[in-house]
């Protein structure tokens, strides 16, 4: 009975709210901002129906919306910014933006439109003020495309990329004529012809990841930044009859087959070329040496029209076009063996040079090949064998302030080379067989090739690894205030103590990894942050690591046994990331690893990577380890030999009770026999 009448008033608590819950429109799993509605991956199946009605931004992206119904946005007639990205839209009904004519940003990206895209076209119609639209990756072809796009007027900005389109022609986007920014990325373009010729006002169009084989003709002018990257182009050819000046700034024809460099405009305002990754070299040099063997023009024509054709004389230098403005140019992996006499100084302007992964055999530091604003010079991974400068010339390039100069085979360098660029603060020579001089004993006559680092004022990175070095004389960085050294993998390196005294207030990066290192005392250093002295011959943690603050230490393939338990505190309280895998750590001394695992301001790095070697010599994972596998053997040890010593003194003491008895009392032994064992009979 009691139970009865509490009954009612349960399901009164349980099914009053329930149903205020469902009843008022306002309660919806959206977060609300002012007047945005924010109901990304909330697992919703449709449009919510209980939103503020004044919002104006409604997001709606990775959810599960199949359907935008007829009048799902009746409610928003104020909605200015509608995405539903990342759903499995399939179909987008009629009328389903009839009631939200002022949107102006449409995102419904990463969909599945292809399937309805006749009922989409449609709906698309009512919106007049339309800006952006985004219909990236739904699987749309050219023709869709064209149907979707009918009408659209007044579009800014365009998304199509992550698509199936093959083919462009005048009729695909023939509507859009206040376009601004094109992106058809990552589709399988392989022919544009005259479909964007009628958009006067667009500025940014990205082709890149297609299969274009050419741009040839190339007369958009209005274009400030193309992106053709990452297809299989073979040449790049403006009209030079245009007299217009082109107001392209950035040009990417990264990731293509470009044999020659791009014919550029006559008239340009170019500061950002990028090239690398082609096939370009140079080949003036062949039509000085021309014979009947080789060609010397090349006649292109639109096999549409069959006319319009473009002749090109390949030995032709002027064909590179107006460069004048060129800021930044980036050659990298490329097969370049040399440029044109005078090609660089045509860049006035430039101050970023990237030429790494070439063909070059020499380099001349001079203001006469190179211009006086360069401020970054790449050329590492050539086939550099000598580096020209003369003082005077070199002096004059202040502005150069990277140099890399690494992965080559110089084998003539002017000593005195680095100290006459005054703004010089990085340089890597790595991986040249390039030694260091004794700054009082080496002349620019002298045939070693070495170099001088003394009284370099602004030099602050060094990196001379892996150039066979195998002593530093004294004082060798004298003057020169570094904060990064780079000395690893000159395994014959013998380092004085004194010969970076020098750095002993600027140091903070040292590398000496692989350099036969076995003890070195690095106290003096107080401002070093980062010590690498991985793969050495270290058997015992050097004490004086204890008194820097470093914030990465390399301590990988040494000899370390282990690392004393007041080192290994010190470091977990100091130091912030550790490496220390590949040593040779003894698993019954693993101290130090629990400490490390504990600490809270410590990231060993590689720390579920250690091995150890237990008492059977085998390699085992230090974190797997079990220390009490320390103790078993000698404890089964001890325990086995007290348990013999034990039935010793046993058998030792019956024995001596025997010989008593026998000896002094023979008469008490068999009575107590006979008193236990002997039992009468009944017969």
């Amino acid at each position: 009975m009691p139970v009865l009448s509490v009954l009612p008033a349960l399901l009164y608590f349980i099914l009053v709210p329930m149903l205020l819950v469902l009843s008022h429109p306002n309660i919806t799993p959206c977060r609300l901002a002012q007047s945005t509605a924010l109901c990304n991956s909330f697992g919703l199946s449709s449009v919510p129906s209980n939103l503020p009605q004044q919002i104006e931004e409604l997001f709606l992206n990775q959810n599960f919306v199949l359907t935008l119904q007829n009048g799902c946005l009746s409610r928003y007639s104020s909605l200015r910014l509608f995405s539903c990205a990342g759903n499995r839209l399939k179909t987008v009904e009629e009328k389903a933006f009839s009631s939200s004519p002022l949107i102006e940003s449409l995102n419904l990206a990463n969909n599945e439109l292809h399937n309805g895209h006749n009922q989409f076209a449609q709906s698309l119609s009512a919106l007049t003020r339309l800006r952006t639209l985004d219909l990236s990756s739904n699987g749309l072809t050219e023709d869709m495309a064209s149907d979707l796009l009918q009408n659209l007027t007044s579009l800014e900005f365009l998304y199509l990329s992550g698509n199936v389109l093959l083919r462009l022609d005048e009729s695909t986007f023939k509507d859009l004529h206040q376009l601004k920014e094109l992106n058809l990325e990552r589709n399988m373009l392989f022919e544009i012809d005259g479909a964007f010729d009628h958009m006067k006002k667009l500025r940014r169009l990205n082709l890149a990841f297609n299969s274009l084989p050419c741009l040839v003709k190339f007369e958009m002018t209005q274009l400030v930044v193309l992106n053709a990257s990452h297809n299989i182009i073979e040449w790049f050819i403006t009209n030079p009859d245009l007299p217009e000046t082109f107001q392209l700034e950035t040009l990417d024809l990264s990731d293509n087959q470009l044999l020659f460099f791009p014919f550029l405009p006559t008239h340009s305002r170019i500061k950002t070329l990028l090239l690398s990754n082609n096939q370009i070299s140079f080949y003036s040099h062949l039509a000085e040496n021309n014979s009947s063997n080789w060609t010397t023009s090349v006649e292109y024509y639109n096999m549409g029209k069959n006319a319009s054709n473009v002749t090109v004389e390949l030995w032709d230098e002027s064909l590179h076009g107006d460069i004048s403005s060129v800021e930044l140019l980036d050659l990298s992996g490329n097969q370049l063996r040399f440029f044109p006499e005078g090609f660089l100084q045509k860049m006035p302007h430039l101050y970023w040079l990237r030429l790494r992964s070439n063909c070059l055999q020499s380099l001349n530091l001079t203001v006469a090949d190179m211009p006086v604003t360069l401020y970054e010079l790449d050329v590492s991974n050539n086939r550099l064998t000598e580096l020209h400068a003369q003082p005077s010339s070199a002096n004059e390039l202040s502005n150069l302030t990277h140099l890399n100069l690494s992965s080559n085979d110089l084998q003539m360098l002017p000593p005195r080379v680095f100290t006459t660029l005054p703004s010089l603060s990085t340089v890597d020579l790595s991986y040249n067989t390039v030694g260091v001089c004794h700054p009082r004993e080496v002349s620019d006559s002298d045939s070693p090739v070495c170099a001088v680092w003394t009284n370099l004022s602004s030099l602050k990175q060094l990196y001379i690894a892996g150039c066979s070095i195998q002593s530093l004389p004294p004082s060798v960085f004298e003057g020169t205030p570094l904060t990064h050294l780079e000395l690893s993998n000159n395994p014959d390196l013998a380092i004085d103590q004194d010969c970076l005294s020098s750095l002993v207030g600027t140091l903070q990066h040292l590398g000496l990894s692989n350099t036969g290192l076995q003890n070195f005392d690095f106290s003096p250093y107080r401002h070093l942050k980062f010590l690498n002295i991985s793969r050495n011959s270290i058997w015992e943690l050097p004490k004086s690591l204890m008194t820097l603050n470093l914030k990465l230490l390399d301590l990988r393939d040494n000899l370390l046994s282990t690392i004393q338990s007041e080192y290994a505190t010190a470091l977990a309280e100091k130091v912030q990331a550790v490496y220390v895998n590949g040593n040779a750590f003894n698993c019954c001394q693993l101290e130090w690893y629990k400490t490390f695992k504990e600490s809270t301001a410590l990231h060993a790095v590689d720390l579920s990577e250690v091995t150890c070697t237990d008492l059977h010599q085998r390699s085992r994972k230090a974190m797997l380890f079990n220390s009490i596998e320390c103790g078993s053997r000698s404890t089964e040890d001890s325990i086995f030999w007290y348990i013999l010593l034990f039935l010793s003194v046993c058998v030792s003491l019956v024995g001596i009770l025997v010989i008593y008895f026998l000896t002094f009392r023979p008469k008490v032994l068999p009575r107590a026999i006979k008193k236990r064992c002997w039992r009468p009979t009944s017969y």
